[in-house]
């Protein structure tokens, strides 16, 4: 890593200051820095990878790598195959797992994306202060008064390594504390991270507490060993594979599930968990079911697949409120506390601004493919509105903008993997001209309500392909356009660029055009 000899970023105030050094605050951290926006960036963990460098405990991801896309690994389109490498603007930097993987599966091993995440900091130089643990947080006046950046107030920050304080504080410290539902009993029994050896469940009628993809993880490894295999809670397991989207088990844990449909020695229960108790070498839990049959299942291990909490540590003390049972911090379009100015987040944490969640569908910000844009917008963000340094913005020519669109929609790697939740915006000013505002959140432009702009993006329902939608902004009031599917996914033939410009038309004849 950068600067091994000695540790940078020594207590003291900085203008901004970044939490964690697993992909989120990585990502964050380079592009804060490709925009010149100088920041601290501390971490407790003595290298990079935050919680890769953990798990999986079957040390397998979920998320692909796809080596042979047709798309060159250097370039931007490949990123919708590569669902693993953070984002680099150089070409040299960009799509770092591929050369790591060992070719086995397009699935990288838990070492192999730890390794990918390292390779990323020490080639693009990123630099941490490690084994800096964050303790503690205050507010308290900041020197540069009323007209000081976080209007007057700096947050301080108490940690191992001494006090640290700036007006704005990003946290990129994950989803990872192990959550325990109050379950009596529970509480004496090993969680997920605390998952033994498989060689010690040989032969053992095995509990899961939980369905949801870390349940199904453990069960899917512990088929060739155990006995028995018994996964347990209220709601129904759901699979990735109906659901079209994230939610749900991914298709790589599925086995146990038809082990179980075919009566092969896993138990899939839709049932609370009303008690755990010990019982000489093993357990009894007993189960109750929506008809109210309480059921106790004998067990000789129990594990708790309950999922994890948000470590906020003191912030909802100081102003921060959370949701939900993870206790993710509310957040605005932009990744800001809803409540405590000042504060934002980045990482799996942002998955807490939940943008529209169009027919029910959530982002895809709680795993590294849609995060990583959500660090890259929230760095142009935090340089513009906080650091008065603006992003570049290139002219379009009327005549380019609906296959450029098209383009996009069908191969911009951020629409592909935030559907309904990042947008590429184009201006249209009657003055200026019509520029390309970038990509922001959806959400954000529904209410911002300002000049008239087209955003476009890819959006799913649930059920069929994804599909363009494109929204327009003309004196105040927004218009939405739905394009249909394609079973190639190839949004630039002629009938997509004629229904597009029929729809732009419009509203561009009130465009400027470029000087």
């Amino acid at each position: 890593m950068a600067e091994l000899g000695q540790k940078p970023f020594p207590p003291g105030r900085y203008r901004l200051i970044v939490v964690g050094s697993g992909p989120g605050g990585l990502q964050l951290s380079y592009s804060l820095t490709r925009l010149g926006i100088d920041h601290a960036l501390l971490s407790d963990d003595p290298a990079p990878g935050g919680m890769f460098r953990r798990w999986p405990v079957f040390q397998r991801m979920l998320s692909w790598t796809k080596p042979f896309a047709g798309v060159e690994h250097h370039e931007e389109a490949y990123e919708r195959y590569d669902w693993n490498s953070l984002l680099a603007d150089d070409k040299e930097n960009r799509a770092v797992m591929p050369a790591l993987m060992d070719g086995t599966s397009y699935f990288p091993s838990r070492p192999e994306m730890q390794k990918g995440l390292e390779t990323f900091a020490q080639r693009t130089g990123i630099r941490v202060r490690f084994g800096c643990r964050w303790e503690s947080t205050r507010a308290v006046p900041s020197p540069a008064g009323g007209g000081g950046q976080g209007g007057g107030q700096d947050f301080l920050l108490i940690t191992s390594d001494g006090e640290y304080r700036a007006p704005i504080v990003v946290f990129a410290v994950g989803v990872a504390h192990p959550y325990r539902p109050p379950i009596p009993g529970l509480e004496s029994v090993p969680h997920y991270g605390d998952f033994r050896p498989v060689e010690s469940y040989k032969d053992r009628r095995v509990f899961i507490v939980g369905k949801q993809n870390s349940g199904f993880e453990i069960a899917t490894g512990l088929l060739p060993w155990a006995r028995q295999l018994v996964l347990a809670s209220p709601s129904p397991a759901k699979l990735s594979v109906i659901t079209h989207t994230l939610v749900g088990v991914r298709a790589r844990y599925v086995q146990p599930y038809e082990d179980a449909a075919l009566a092969g020695g896993v138990v899939i229960l839709d049932t609370t968990i009303e008690e755990v108790v010990k019982d000489g070498a093993g357990y009894r839990v007993r189960t109750r079911n929506a008809a109210g049959r309480e059921l106790a299942v004998p067990a000789d291990d129990v594990i708790a697949a309950t999922g994890f909490v948000t470590p906020l540590r003191d912030l909802p003390a100081l102003g921060v409120a959370t949701f939900g049972q993870s206790r993710l911090p509310a957040q605005t379009p932009f990744w800001e506390s809803a409540t405590l100015p000042g504060i934002f987040f980045a990482g799996t944490i942002s998955q807490g601004a939940a943008g529209l969640k169009k027919h029910g569908i959530p982002s895809n910000s709680g795993a590294v493919q849609g995060y990583r844009y959500n660090a890259r917008v929230l760095a142009r963000h935090l340089a513009e509105t906080k650091f008065g340094v603006p992003a570049a913005r290139e002219r379009i020519d009327a005549e380019a903008l609906v296959p450029y669109l098209l383009e996009q929609v069908g191969h911009g790697p951020e629409l592909w993997h935030q559907r309904a939740y990042l947008a590429r915006v184009i201006n249209l000013d009657r003055e200026t001209g019509i520029t390309n505002e970038g990509v922001i959140p959806l959400q954000s432009f529904l209410d911002s309500g300002r000049s008239d702009a087209v955003a476009a993006t890819l959006e799913s329902n649930g059920q069929g392909d994804p599909y363009p939608v494109i929204y327009i902004r003309r004196d105040g009031s927004v218009s939405e356009h739905v394009l249909a599917s394609h079973p190639l996914l190839d949004f630039t033939g002629t009938d997509y660029q004629h229904e597009l410009r029929t729809v732009l038309d419009p509203v561009l004849s009130g465009a400027g055009s470029p000087a």
